[in-house]
C-alpha cells in the first residue's frame, strides 16, 4: 500500500509500517511530505493496532527540506510551522502507538518527527543534531516542546546554539531513543516491539498515549483524580476484565527477569 511518492505504507498484521522514501533527499521533510504523514495517521485502517516509521535508505530524516524554504512573511510563516504541528499531533495523539525505527541522520525536523512517536529505537549508525541555530532559523514542528522533554532544554539549547551532534550511544544515554540495537537492526527491533505492543488491551494504549503526558503535566491532585478516572474506565472494558481473569485462573503469563 502507497501513499503518493514519498511515502509507503504495509500492513503486517495489526502492525502498519510508514516508510518515508526520499532516500536520495535523506528522507528530508518536504511539504508534501508532511501532508501525507497526516493523511496516512489521519486515515488509518480501523484494525491496525500498532504502527513503525522508517525511512528508506542510509537516514531516518534529515530534516526540513531547505529547498523548499522560501521567503515568508510572520504571518505565513506562523501558518505554516501550524501546518507541521497539525501533522506530528496526528502521530502523537492518534488512536494506535508509533514506534520509530532511527538510523543514519535523525536531524532538526527529523529529530522533531521523531520526537512525536511514542517509542524509539536507534541503530548504531544514528546521530542527532538541531542545526536550526547555525542557519538562522528556530525550530518549527514542535521541537521546542518535545524535545525538551526527554532530554531536557539546556541540552537542546546548547544543540542549537553550538550545532553539538550526539552519535548513537551518546543519545541513547541523554534519552532520545529507549533501545540502541547494532547497525541496521532499527526497523526489526521496532516491529517486534510493535507487534507486541498490538497484543495489549487498545484501551490501555489509548491511555498510555493520551492519558499519561497530560497526567505528567498535571498538578499533582489534579493527576492522582485523572489516573482515577482513566484506572476505572479501563478496567472496566470487557477485554480487561477477561485478561485478569485469564491472570487469576493461571492462563496467562506471570513476569519474568529477561
Amino acid at each position: 500500500m502507497t501513499n503518493g511518492n514519498d511515502i509507503q505504507m504495509e500492513l503486517q498484521g495489526a502492525v502498519a509500517v510508514v516508510r518515508l522514501n526520499r532516500a536520495a533527499k535523506r528522507n528530508a521533510l518536504s511539504d508534501g511530505l508532511v501532508l501525507g504523514l497526516q493523511d496516512v495517521f489521519t486515515r488509518m485502517p480501523d484494525d491496525v493496532r500498532a504502527v513503525v516509521i522508517d525511512g528508506n535508505g542510509e537516514h531516518f530524516c534529515a530534516g526540513l527540506d531547505l529547498s523548499e524554504l522560501k521567503e515568508r512573511d510572520a504571518a505565513q510563516g506562523l501558518h505554516h510551522s501550524r501546518r507541521w504541528h497539525a501533522a506530528l499531533a496526528a502521530i502523537e495523539q492518534g488512536p494506535v502507538p508509533v514506534i520509530a525505527a532511527l538510523h543514519g541522520a535523525v536531524v532538526g525536523g527529523g529529530l522533531e518527527l521523531a520526537s512525536a512517536c511514542h517509542i524509539r529505537v536507534a541503530d548504531a549508525s544514528t546521530f542527532y543534531a538541531l542545526p536550526e541555530g547555525s542557519r538562522g532559523i528556530f525550530v518549527g514542528g514542535g521541537g521546542s516542546v518535545r524535545i525538551p522533554k526527554l532530554v531536557g532544554a539546556a541540552r537542546m539549547t546548547d544543540m542549537m546554539l553550538t550545532g553539538r551532534v550526539y552519535n548513537a550511544e551518546e543519545g541513547e544515554r541523554a534519552g532520545f531513543a529507549q533501545y540502541l540495537v547494532p547497525q541496521g537492526e532499527s526497523f526489526a527491533k521496532a516491529l517486534e516491539l510493535a507487534q507486541r505492543v498490538a497484543t495489549n488491551a487498545p484501551l490501555t494504549n489509548y491511555a498510555l498515549m493520551h492519558a499519561l503526558p497530560r497526567i505528567a503535566e498535571q498538578p499533582a491532585d489534579h493527576g492522582f483524580f485523572t489516573e482515577a478516572l482513566m484506572s476505572a474506565i479501563a478496567q472496566a472494558a470487557p477485554e480487561a476484565k477477561e485478561r485478569v481473569r485469564a491472570f487469576l485462573e493461571g492462563r496467562a503469563n506471570k513476569v519474568q527477569k529477561n
